[in-house]
């Protein structure tokens, strides 16, 4: 994309999109608000809001029509979930499912058939796709999954371990990566329904942030060869779809932290103390300046990464720097603002723990912090720097 001189640069939304952005506020305020508390808490996936949301046209925002999609552009996505956010943290979870991660990976490399047999009930807001990437052994060190994949005949056969999957306990169909042959080049992925033989669900255990997980077990589970998404030689293609998971990430993680900040300036303008407001102690003051400070710049490189990326993929540098400054500036903003509301804040009366339980875990999934800046640095110096021991 071409760079624009700091003269002419606009930071501004387009008017269809400040549009877009605004009847989505609309909606949210309207049906959203009134139960975001207990959305929050609720042990369930919350499938009535997925349906209404669905219904709203929030669900497959940037995919064509023909495959049931809305036909609009990442940043739409992007803005949906940041309106959505700033009502119901819950809800931008749903829309995240419905625009980013697993599903949008599937959307770019799925068959017409593949398609026609699931979005429709994904993009309804009746089912749930789950990415099935993280083992045992294999967590930033991706590449080192052991979970294979051999033909037999008509069906594959999976033998392996998969941990940590967002949804997986509701999930009915999942994006697996898995290995074809040795190296790099031997990774791919299939899609695995519920219910396929040989495929175990393990019980459900609960992440900090109030969601949960299922282990999986593949024990020589049998799948039609019709599964197959990308076969061998397939991991860097997903790997480049994956940028757009991480925007997603990253659009979560900022609205929760302008959630929690907008709450906290509520409480600063209306809690008195030692009989004057909170917003007019300096040390406060100052506090707010910094919280606001971050969230508009992270909020500048998510835009522009979602720009980049308008109507296709986002580069991998560009999704990098924009999650890293997202999470940041998210956990950090979320987490002052707890600390400014003191108890009120700590308690679970109030949505700003819960922003800052979730925002924490957005600085470990889809790609830590700590890899993040491996991967911007190599953009910088143009250059790898293996993080592998050399072998012997």
């Amino acid at each position: 994309m071409p760079v624009a001189s700091p003269s002419t640069m606009n930071f501004d939304l387009s008017a269809e999109h400040q549009a877009f952005a605004e009847s989505v506020s609309r909606f949210a305020k309207d049906h959203l608000a009134p139960a975001a508390l207990a959305r929050a808490h609720a042990a369930t996936y919350p499938w009535e809001t997925a349906a209404l949301l669905a219904r709203q046209g929030l669900l497959g925002i940037t995919l064509p029509e023909a495959d049931g999609g809305q036909g609009g552009s990442l940043m739409h996505a992007v803005l949906a979930i940041e309106q959505v956010a700033l009502v119901c943290p819950r809800s931008a979870d749903i829309v995240q499912a419905g625009n980013f991660g697993a599903l949008r990976t599937f959307a770019e490399y799925a068959s017409a058939e593949q398609k026609a047999r699931f979005l429709p009930d994904l993009l309804a807001g009746r089912t749930l796709m789950a990415l099935a990437m993280t083992e045992p052994d294999a967590g930033s060190a991706a590449t080192d999954l052991k979970t294979s994949a051999r033909p037999d005949g008509g069906h594959y056969v999976i033998n392996g371990a998969k941990l940590f999957s967002t949804h997986s306990p509701e999930a009915a169909l999942f994006l697996v990566y898995l290995r074809f042959g040795p190296g790099v080049a031997g990774i791919g992925s299939i899609l695995v329904e519920r219910g396929a033989p040989g495929f175990g669900i393990g019980p459900p255990s609960g992440f900090m942030n109030g969601e949960q997980w299922s282990p999986l077990y593949f024990d020589n589970c049998r799948v039609p060869r019709a599964n197959l998404l990308l076969g061998a030689g397939g991991f860097k293609r997903q790997i480049a779809g994956f940028n757009i998971e991480r925007l997603g990430n990253a659009a979560r993680a900022l609205a929760l932290g302008r959630h929690a900040f907008n709450l906290a300036r509520e409480h600063a303008l209306t809690r008195q103390q030692f009989g004057r407001e909170l917003c007019q102690f300096q040390g406060l003051q100052w506090k707010f300046v910094d919280m606001a400070m971050k969230l508009a710049q992270a909020q500048l490189l998510l835009y522009r990464a979602a720009l980049e990326g308008e109507h296709g993929l986002p580069s991998a540098q560009g999704s990098a720097m924009a999650k890293l400054a997202c999470n940041l500036a998210g956990w950090e903003v979320a987490n002052e603002a707890m600390q400014v509301m003191g108890g009120t804040g700590f308690c679970q009366a109030s949505l700003v723990e819960y922003c800052v339980r979730r925002t924490r875990g957005w600085m470990i999934a889809g790609g830590s912090i700590e890899m993040l800046k491996n991967r911007i640095a190599e953009g910088i110096f143009a250059r790898a720097f293996p993080q592998r021991a050399a072998r012997p």
